[in-house]
């Protein structure tokens, strides 16, 4: 249902349309970009890692002089996972505070609700958090992503179950837009794979039962759980069910944040795997990952690398390559056509791919173990 409610969405804001010229929120000086994101709630500590990775790749160029002798702003609001106050928030961005462009906003919902916004501003949206088939598979040329769709991410999941003769499988998800949508691109991978699923749990998002979530599991047995959500949710799930004879393994998307795994399960988070859109911390043979690695280690010779921060800053790192190409003459129509005509942009292992047919950016999707050191093995 949410599904071709998204779809109806898109296609109802025409998004055949080409994307016209924009400058608002580029002066002589600064670029100014803002986004409406998850700052709060069981998924606030993730999206803050995103924001902080962005922050590293922002600062860094800035120190150099910016990008065309301009300097990046970048302004966050924080919606709760509020669909609602997403729109707000986007709409006093655009309106109040003259951003470019929505850059890393967070939420599929949320993503949804505010393209007529995108589209009535002629602004730019970089890089939503959201994997949806839906924003991918009619182009809209004011989006641009820049994470492997869920799509990538279910297949690569059940595939990997239906290889190792994992048969008895179940899905935990929270009833929400995530959730939902987490649970279709399952759905579908699950009828591609001809592994079909022995049971699907759900948890109300307001007022979530995890002890009857983790009861239902006991009772089914699974050899495996998907665990469709992410945040506090997932964690909380997962010490629900361990606190039970039940011992599945885990299996979870890359929202699912290892930084908020290792936190609140510690060691007993070993052995979960959890598909991943980037590259390895471990893999310092990749350019982006070494470049970041070294400048936190700059800014904070004790920081711990984070998952969920190279995420961000990769997604700043492609938008810095994107402003340079752009040139001096920034609007949304010179940022699109440099873009679309870079085709394919690798940093070492990482590549996305941009055309006039497809802004649907990396295909990348590894699995990855939580180790005894409380470490992704890929």
């Amino acid at each position: 249902m949410l599904r071709s409610c998204l779809l109806g969405l898109l296609l109802a804001l025409g998004a055949s349309q080409g994307a016209q010229a924009r400058n608002e929120g580029v002066t002589a000086d600064e670029i100014r970009l803002g986004a409406s994101a998850v700052l709060s709630g069981p998924l606030g500590a993730q999206t803050a890692q995103y924001g902080e990775g962005s922050r590293l790749m922002f600062d860094a160029v800035n120190a150099q002089g910016g990008v065309h002798g301009r300097v990046i702003r970048y302004t966050t609001l924080d919606d709760g996972f509020d669909t609602p106050k997403a729109v707000e928030n986007t709409r006093q961005l655009l309106e109040n505070d003259k951003v470019f462009m929505i850059y890393n906003s967070t939420g599929t919902a949320q993503t949804a609700a505010i393209l007529p916004l995108i589209k009535e501003h002629r602004t730019l949206l970089f890089g939503p958090v959201t994997g949806a088939s839906a924003f991918r598979e009619n182009l809209n040329p004011y989006v641009f992503h820049v994470r492997a769709g869920y799509a990538s991410e279910a297949g690569r999941i059940v595939s990997q179950l239906r290889h190792q003769g994992i048969s008895r499988v179940a899905v935990f998800y929270q009833d929400d837009g995530l959730g939902k949508t987490l649970l279709a691109e399952l759905k579908k991978a699950s009828e591609e794979e001809k592994l079909a699923f022995f049971t699907e749990i759900k948890v109300d998002p307001k007022q979530p039962d995890f002890a009857a979530a983790a009861q239902a599991t006991e009772r089914a047995q699974p050899q495996a759980v998907i665990v469709a959500t992410a945040g506090t949710t997932f964690t909380s799930y997962v010490k629900a069910v361990q606190a039970t004879p039940a011992r599945p393994a885990y299996y979870g998307f890359s929202v699912a944040s290892m930084d908020v795994i290792h936190r609140e399960l510690k060691d007993k988070a070993r052995g979960i795997i959890l598909a991943q859109i980037m590259p390895s911390l471990r893999s310092t043979t990749v350019p982006v990952v070494a470049e970041y690695l070294a400048l936190l280690k700059a800014r904070s010779p004790g920081a711990q690398p984070s998952a969920s921060q190279l995420e961000g800053f990769v997604h700043a790192r492609l938008l810095v390559e994107g402003l340079r190409r752009a040139g001096r003459n920034l609007t949304t129509e010179s940022f699109t056509k440099a873009m679309e005509d870079s085709g394919e942009i690798a940093f070492g292992r990482f590549s996305v791919k941009y055309s006039p047919k497809s802004h649907n950016g990396s295909t990348y999707v590894e699995l990855a173990i939580v180790d005894a050191e409380g470490s992704l093995r890929y």
